[in-house]
């Protein structure tokens, strides 16, 4: 078994699109999206004989708190031995660029032990995610086995009723939704309105060159589309939706107060799952939602809307840090606090 930095795009890729899990922050191209704004991806790869058995993608992120080696959604492995030579890897890295610790945001459904870690105080990513199986079986729940598509009627009818009813009055108040057709040409107004979102709810955004780098690198391979709804001409909710091995993720949203009794943002979602259905996508993943019983969680005020698509929860191993330096536990008890004050 050999592990050794990843050279070639199309065996990272494949080896991605054949997993049962398999989400895009690990695909090649997300890697350079991180290029484009300055953090240079570690992509490294275990393989066995011919066979890739392990791929994992990182990237080291110079925060106030600490500088670390971060892995979003990763490592992605086909066999666990592959796991613990991808995290030697990940040390040699995160040692030469003098980290403090690694953190890893696996997106495993059930519960495996990192060596040498330990849980996080803070998550990197979501890690209560509510999706859409838009196939029998369920493909994140049933690995093998032929997948048989789900009908739009049958989906529409597993809305929540009241979900229903606002899909349906967004169509005859006029809102209009479309896929741009010159996604880096429109992305100006989801920006507008994501800044206006951003300042209506308080959160730390993403910055406007990633999501000019994400259409920029996404769009060209179809797998990302910017939605944009109108409603007497002007745009007033816009998303960006990535697709890829199959798995649609509904990844930034944004709308703005001055029309919140349109409900614009049902229709946008409703056309975006139709379209994943029309792509023969098997997965239609609405991203975090707030756990169960959390009343200060960033994800409470969406919960209500997501879930009322119908669908399912799928919980991830918890976030998991590597401490590489006593420099760590400074970091690890600025978040104890900030987890604190945060309430959640």
């Amino acid at each position: 078994m050999d592990m050794r930095e990843a050279q070639n795009q199309q065996e990272w890729d494949s080896f991605l699109a054949h997993q049962q899990c398999s989400p895009f922050l690990q695909s090649w191209t997300m890697g350079e999206v991180y290029r484009s704004i300055g953090q240079n991806p570690l992509r490294l790869r275990v393989q066995n004989g011919e066979a890739i058995t392990g791929i994992c993608q990182a990237v080291v992120v110079s925060a106030r708190r600490g500088k670390h080696l971060s892995v979003p959604y990763g490592p992605i492995c086909s066999d666990v031995s592959a796991l613990e030579l991808l995290l030697r890897g990940l040390e040699d890295h995160a040692k030469e660029q003098q980290c403090a610790f690694i953190r890893l945001s696996p997106f495993w459904p059930q519960e495996r032990m990192i060596p040498r870690s330990k849980p996080a105080p803070l998550h990197l990513l979501a890690e209560h995610l509510w999706y859409l199986p838009l196939t029998e079986p369920d493909a994140w729940q049933q690995e093998q086995g032929e997948r048989t598509p789900r009908g739009e009627e049958e989906m529409f009818m597993q809305l929540r009723k009241t979900t229903r009813n606002l899909v349906r009055r967004a169509g005859k108040d006029g809102v209009t939704i479309e896929a741009s057709q010159h996604p880096l040409e429109d992305l100006p107004f989801f920006l507008t309105l994501h800044d206006e979102t951003r300042k209506r709810h308080g959160f730390a955004p993403y910055s406007d060159s990633f999501f000019r780098a994400q259409v920029e690198h996404f769009a060209p391979r179809n797998e990302c589309t910017l939605y944009l709804a109108r409603y007497n001409g002007e745009v007033i909710a816009a998303s960006i939706h990535m697709h890829m091995a199959g798995e649609t993720s509904y990844h930034h949203g944004a709308s703005t107060h001055r029309h919140s009794k349109v409900p614009a943002s049902y229709l946008l979602q409703w056309t975006a799952i139709c379209d994943a259905l029309k792509r023969g996508d098997h997965i239609y993943n609405f991203w975090g939602i707030a756990p169960e019983g959390a009343t200060k969680h960033p994800f409470r005020g969406v919960t209500t809307f997501k879930t009322g698509f119908g669908g399912s929860l799928l919980t991830l191993t918890h976030c998991m840090d590597v401490p590489l330096s006593p420099l760590y536990y400074g970091t690890r008890a600025f978040e104890y606090v900030r987890k604190w004050r945060r309430g959640f």
